[in-house]
């Protein structure tokens, strides 16, 4: 650029010349004032206009202020030339801001380059969106770049590009961007032949999956198959091999992608995973030489054991990942004591067991004195996390001593992690207020208001403690330094509860009045407020010394501050009442106990550690701390999706004097819901259906492209699918998505034998193996959503013919016996009977073998010679589920010829079962196949 544009070469050379500010600033001011005069007299080609904005770029690139430009930057955007349009995005981006006026004018330029055949151009506008990206011009272009980014005819580049786009505008604007309806297609892409674009497009997936679980959830299956890809099956090209490492980076966002979702209960996909798992902590038992092989390998292999915590901290994986962590976190690299004291924190909030890692507490105690500090953050989230009753006062004292030490940087989170442990752990009361008040004395101003109110609401609701707490604060208020969070602790208990210890020796109510009167010169009004509550309290309980605390009240009546002179204006007042007044009394009773309510210190804490853009799948503090964690996220998800069933206003953690007025802090329980596909329709797509209900096999769903067809078998409460996709176009079917969605989970389960494959090869069918298990009576059956690449993304959802009946076995019964079960069944509720038209066959009579074989199509045992009419049909059968155990179902049909009616009776054991098989016989018999 600068050989083309001689002008702007000398404008630098003589910007760097000047000696002086003074000069600089003048050769720039003739400049601008130059540049000026040549906008407003116009009729400057393309070259002069790049080249006096270029001048403005370099100026405003060295701090000074420009006003002039805009207009002929945006000119230059709609220049067919690319050093034109360079120059003129570039000014866009670095001299506007996303709220100016001049990028309206703008919008209709960069969608014409996006909607171009330039790459370049492209690239350029997105760089543009990107950079500056309003709301105004991400709602106007979000489509134009999702657009660029699916298109089967962008260059990889672009795709990249366009990912990251995508990703910058959601993490702006998210409500611009409909993630869910982008979903599937977004989704295909992570089955791109390029790594970059796949690498793009995860982190994307990342960003959308965390706000819209359930709409993503098929990319679970996608990450498992890519790690698959890379780590087992070695598929990826020697470009994306760092240090003999298959692509580091989206091993490390794929690992971690998978820990946003509960683990699959999916067998084919855990036996998948837990291979890759295996496999990289494999590769990972022996350290390397090299020290960017090593690098790659623990990022890769930190992520893989935090996987591993997180579908089950049981399995052998983890007791490996722990051996792997105890010799991280005494390694000679900073960067790997750190991770591997994060990781190894990660597996003691999510263990059931800690005994692992307090094998290592002398190792972790040490870390403390690390001489990195984020080492020593490190260190003390994991002791703050695998502390429990066993070692919480040897954690806590350890913390304690290490406080009078710690930098000012982790104090204020080292005292309410103290606080937290010390109340949550607590052996007796009394180790829990020496504890708190030694937290007091030693960390001084980084002891929040929370700490001490916390402490006053549990020696309020506890009165065995009141007595010795009474005592203990007195002897530390003896000190010759008190900090002002234990006067007040002081003054509220003594006032209290100092009548309890006011007859022992060295506690008198003088002594109690001195001691603490002479720590109220050096505090704060606030505290002087607090303590003057105390001493009206003591005009009630102390008589004796009544004529100090009037005394100090009369001091007090003449101060310039408001609250405190008008507290001591009331309190001189009640004080000189007559003693046999009961005012005085009443106004001074004892405090009530608090009502019971969660700690307002772990809000605190909570608050103190919020998530990045990248949300934390876990937090410090134990097992139970991330159960609740995990319930009020979904609740908070249903809430968002407006499917919880009820909601409750929760309290301001903001609001500290509010965490002792007995909040209920009760949410209603909610279950996520997920949406039912939307149903491909038709004519042949219902007969088809229809007829499969009662038969093994045959097409299920078939148009120009692709053909799926069935074959099932059953026994008992379990089953096997072969599902038959055959592709029938010339050209492969690829980012093939085959997901099974399930009603009610808790009644049927099914499940792929293997992952499904991404691409069918053309005019090739490939076979796909389902596992049906029925665990109780269900009435909707599953829908299978298949939808791949094409051309464009064809996206097909239909319902599977996996029905109640197909668990049904026969059963051989006599006449005698028969009516014997059917009378003791009984009717309704337990029976199920409709009457519906029928047709008769082309000679005029009853489709009996029809009839027949929707009944044993249906699993029922057709019983002969029961009816004394043969046109009669009589059948038995027993239900299967794994969880109900076994189930009755007694059939009749009785076909009228003359009527055409046909009246069917189903009785049943279950009154569910009766009812469905009754619905499924009905549309069968009625069903023209």
């Amino acid at each position: 650029m600068a050989t083309t544009m001689r002008g702007l070469t000398q404008f630098i050379a003589d910007i760097r010349g000047a000696r002086v500010r003074e000069l600089e600033e003048k050769r720039i001011n003739k400049e601008m004032a130059n540049i000026r005069k040549k906008f407003k007299d116009g009729n400057l080609d393309g070259y002069q206009k790049k080249k006096y904005v270029a001048k403005i770029i370099f100026t405003y690139i060295l701090g000074y202020k420009v006003d002039v430009g805009h207009m002929e930057a945006v000119n230059l955007i709609s220049s067919p030339k690319y050093s034109e349009k360079q120059i003129g995005y570039l000014a866009v981006t670095l001299l506007m801001h996303e709220n100016s006026d001049f990028l309206r004018l703008v919008v209709n330029s960069i969608r014409k380059d996006l909607h171009g055949n330039n790459e370049i151009d492209n690239c350029l506008a997105l760089h543009a969106i990107a950079n500056v990206g309003g709301s105004e011009m991400a709602e106007a272009l979000a489509e134009d770049v999702h657009r660029l980014l699916i298109s089967p005819t962008s260059e990889s580049f672009v795709k990249k590009k366009a990912a990251l786009t995508l990703l910058r505008l959601y993490r702006k604007h998210p409500d611009v961007i409909p993630a869910a309806e982008w979903a599937l297609r977004i989704i295909s892409l992570m089955d791109d032949e390029d790594l970059g674009v796949v690498i793009c497009v995860t982190s994307l997936v990342m960003a959308l999956a965390q706000d819209n679980l359930d709409a993503y959830s098929v990319s679970y299956t996608k990450a498992v198959d890519r790690l698959n890809r890379l780590v087992i099956e070695h598929e990826y090209s020697a470009t994306y091999a760092y240090y003999r490492v298959p692509s580091p980076w989206l091993q490390v966002k794929l690992l971690r992608l998978l820990q946003y979702y509960p683990p699959s209960e999916d067998p084919a996909i855990r036996s998948v995973l837990h291979q890759v798992l295996q496999t990289i902590m494999n590769n990972s038992a022996e350290p390397s030489r090299n020290v960017q092989h090593n690098n790659a390998q623990h990022a890769v292999l930190f992520e893989a054991i935090g996987l591993a915590i997180h579908l089950d901290t049981n399995s052998p994986l983890v007791s490996t990942a722990a051996v792997l962590l105890a010799r991280f976190i005494s390694s000679r690299e900073t960067n790997v004591r750190y991770l591997g004291l994060d990781t190894m924190a990660h597996l003691a909030a999510r263990a059931e067991s800690l005994e692992p890692v307090k094998k290592h507490q002398s190792t972790i105690i040490l870390s403390l004195r690390d001489k990195d500090i984020s080492v020593r953050r490190r260190a003390l989230d994991l002791l703050y996390s695998m502390c429990d009753v066993d070692n919480s006062e040897l954690i806590v004292g350890e913390l304690l001593r290490y406080l009078r030490v710690a930098d000012y940087a982790l104090r204020e989170e080292m005292v309410l992690k103290i606080a937290i442990l010390t109340e949550k752990y607590a052996t007796s009361y009394k180790w829990y207020v020496d504890t708190i008040l030694q937290l007091i004395s030693a960390a001084g101003d980084h002891v929040g208001d929370e700490v001490w109110y916390r402490v006053v609401q549990i020696v309020t609701n506890t009165e065995d403690l009141q007595e010795y707490a009474a005592k203990v604060v007195f002897e530390h208020l003896k000190a010759p330094t008190a900090h002002e969070s234990l006067v007040k602790v002081g003054g509220y208990i003594l006032g209290e509860y100092g009548h309890l210890i006011a007859n022992e020796p060295g506690y008198s109510p003088l002594e109690q009045f001195h001691i603490l009167h002479s720590k109220s010169q050096f505090c704060m009004a606030a505290t002087r407020s607090l303590l003057l509550s105390t001493y009206i309290k003591w005009v009630n309980v102390f008589p004796e010394i009544k004529p100090q605390l009037v005394l100090i009240f009369e001091r007090y009546r003449h101060v310039l501050d408001s609250e405190l002179q008008q507290r001591a204006c009331e309190f001189y007042a009640l004080a000189q009442r007559p003693e046999e007044d009961e005012l005085l009394q009443n106004v001074c009773e004892e405090m009530p106990p608090f009502p019971p309510r969660s700690s307002a210190l772990l809000s605190r804490l909570n608050k103190k550690q919020g998530d990045t853009e990248d949300k934390r799948t876990w937090i410090h503090g134990g097992k139970d701390a991330n159960t609740d964690r995990e319930l009020t996220r979904r609740k908070t998800l249903n809430q968002t999706n407006g499917s919880a069933t009820s909601a409750t206003n929760a309290p301001s953690t903001q609001d500290v004097m509010g965490s002792l007025a007995g909040l209920d802090l009760g949410t209603a329980d909610g279950t996520t819901s997920r949406e039912q596909p939307n149903l491909a329709v038709g004519p042949n797509i219902d007969r088809w259906y229809e007829k499969l209900t009662f038969s093994s096999e045959g097409v299920l769903f078939e148009d120009v492209q692709i053909q799926i067809g069935i074959k099932s078998r059953y026994q008992g409460h379990v089953g096997q699918l072969a599902i038959y996709i055959g592709n029938k176009v010339p050209t492969p079917l690829t980012s093939f998505i085959t997901a099974v969605h399930v009603e009610d989970p808790e009644a049927l389960s099914v499940t792929f034998a293997k992952i499904p494959p991404n691409v069918i090869a053309p005019r090739t069918q490939t076979q796909q193996l389902l596992h049906v298990e029925c665990k109780k009576a269900f009435s909707t059956p599953p829908i299978l959503t298949v939808s791949f690449l094409a051309g464009s993304h064809q996206t097909t959802s239909i319902r599977l013919p996996i029905v109640l009946t197909k668990f049904l076995e026969h059963v051989k019964l006599g006449q005698a016996d028969f009516f014997e079960r059917w009378k003791l069944i009984g009717g309704a509720p337990r029976e199920s009977q409709s009457i519906f038209p029928i047709s008769l066959n082309s000679a005029g009579q009853l489709d009996l073998p029809k009839y027949r074989q929707v009944i044993a199509g249906h699993r029922f045992n057709l019983l002969e010679d029961i009816e004394p009419n043969p046109n009669n049909l009589v059948g038995a059968g027993v239900l299967h589920t794994s969880v109900e155990g076994k189930v009755g179902c007694l059939l009749r049909l009785e076909p009228n010829k003359e009527a055409k009616l046909c009246r069917l009776t189903v009785r049943s054991t279950s009154e569910d079962v009766a009812k469905e098989a009754q619905q499924l016989l009905q549309k069968s018999l009625q069903a023209d196949t």
